[in-house]
């Protein structure tokens, strides 16, 4: 049964980090593009952040960028969100998502995920 579990939301104040994870199972982790994407209260979802089967290429919103990084364990079917400098805005439901065939940039760009998680919240308050 193809699964994908995210965990690691919480609240921690501004300036804070917190890691996401997404653990995969039930198809073929390192054969798929994977993201992550966000929905903040009264916003659309977007992406995030979304990384290639080899992880050479990867794609990060420009709200996000030099704060968040994506990497994936292929060995561990996992694949992470570190967030640093967290910011109020960032305040949200954060989702993965996979696809056996998108680049990154679509993958983040189109949100058009094959499987989704069912997300974790997280929440950037003082």
């Amino acid at each position: 049964q193809l699964q994908l579990v995210e965990s690691g939301g919480d609240l921690v104040q501004p300036g804070g980090s917190l890691r996401l994870s997404c653990v995969a199972s039930g198809f073929t982790f390192d054969e798929y593009t994977l993201g992550w994407f966000r929905r903040a209260p009264g916003k659309d979802r977007e992406g995030v952040s979304c990384i290639g089967r080899s992880d050479k290429y990867m794609y990060y919103a420009n709200s996000v960028k030099g704060r968040f990084t994506i990497s994936r364990d292929n060995a561990k079917n996992t694949v992470y969100l570190q967030m640093n400098s967290l910011k109020p805005e960032d305040t949200a439901v954060y989702y993965c998502a996979v696809h056996p065939g998108y680049s990154p940039t679509n993958l983040c760009l189109d949100q058009g995920g094959t499987f989704w998680g069912k997300g974790t919240l997280v929440t950037v308050s003082s």
